[in-house]
């Protein structure tokens, strides 16, 4: 989990591990931290900046033989320079090829990591007007553009979501060279979306919307029909500003099992105008479909993982 302000890296293990499961810190970073992406089993790359003045970086950290009481090596595998102004989500496209959204500059950067180490190469992968910041927006702060991505396997699509525009799209990806292979196509409108998981075998997303506080679910035909609000209706202090999600790690927890990160409502206060403290939470997501889903509010489907205070 990455801690953007304080520039970190922490690691929480499973709630049933012996022991206490207390966040562990794993790196402390010179730059704020963003996505994380993993590009092998235990094997991650962070992207990292220090604001749309500088550059940014791409970091690879490498799990596979950590323990918790070790200190990891954050080793650099690009450095973007200027033109990489926001980087916010990241995802796999396919071995040794990565995605990385940049919210400020609206548009996808496409990463290619070499077959064994060494630098990185970045191009821009696709740029769209409806990845762009909206500067018409009376919006405080103003809201940044394409945030969350995800790259659907089974379908061969990458689903993105763009926050000032309120809108879920997705592109086709051509097989051999992982490029678009299409126009971006409308999925859903009128949502404030962060970030996204992808459930294929359901055929829809989970988009946590920060502003709205909530988790809403959204078939992933062209159309955005049937959409549900799953979690956060009516109102739940723990779900106040959700922002990361992302699947357990564990055999059936695809689809079901969600690890949401919160910031309290430090971007948006609810209507109390309180800053909550930040959360990490564990959501039991109702199946696609089910009349359990029609009780709203986060309640039993929701649980307080770990809690970090807003610093």
């Amino acid at each position: 989990m990455t801690e953007a302000l304080q520039q970190e890296l922490w690691y929480i293990s499973p709630a049933d591990t012996r022991g206490p499961a207390e966040p562990i810190l794993v790196h402390t970073f010179d730059q704020l931290a963003s996505g994380l992406v993993e590009t092998q089993p235990d094997v991650f790359l962070l992207s990292t900046s220090e604001g749309p003045a500088h550059e940014s970086c791409l970091r690879r950290l490498d799990l596979r033989h950590w323990n918790p009481d070790e200190p990891v090596r954050a080793e650099t595998v690009l450095e973007f320079g200027k033109p990489a102004e926001g980087l916010a989500g990241s995802c796999l496209l396919a071995p040794g090829v990565i995605l990385l959204a940049d919210s400020l500059a609206g548009h996808i950067w496409r990463v290619d990591l070499p077959p064994r180490h060494g630098n990185a190469t970045a191009r821009v992968w696709l740029r769209h007007d409806t990845m762009g910041c909206d500067p018409g927006s009376l919006l405080v702060p103003p809201q940044p553009g394409i945030k969350g991505v995800r790259y659907a396997a089974r379908t061969g699509y990458l689903y993105y979501t763009s926050t000032a525009r309120r809108l879920l799209m997705r592109v086709p990806v051509d097989p051999g060279s992982h490029d678009p292979a299409g126009d971006p196509e409308f999925i859903a409108g009128s949502i404030m979306a962060d970030d996204l998981c992808l459930d294929e075998d359901a055929g829809v997303a989970y988009l946590t919307t920060r502003q709205q506080n909530a988790i809403e679910r959204v078939p992933l035909q062209t159309g955005g029909s049937a959409r549900q609000i799953v979690a956060g209706e009516p109102f739940d202090e723990q779900l106040v500003g959700p922002s990361g999600a992302a699947w357990g790690r564990r055999p059936g927890d695809y689809g079901r099992i969600a690890y949401v990160t919160t910031d309290g409502g430090l971007v948006a206060p609810p209507t109390d105008d309180m800053v909550r403290p930040a959360r990490l939470l564990r959501a039991e997501l109702p199946a696609a479909g089910r009349e359990a889903a029609e009780r709203g509010g986060c309640g039993p489907a929701c649980h307080r993982a770990a809690t970090e205070d807003n610093r």
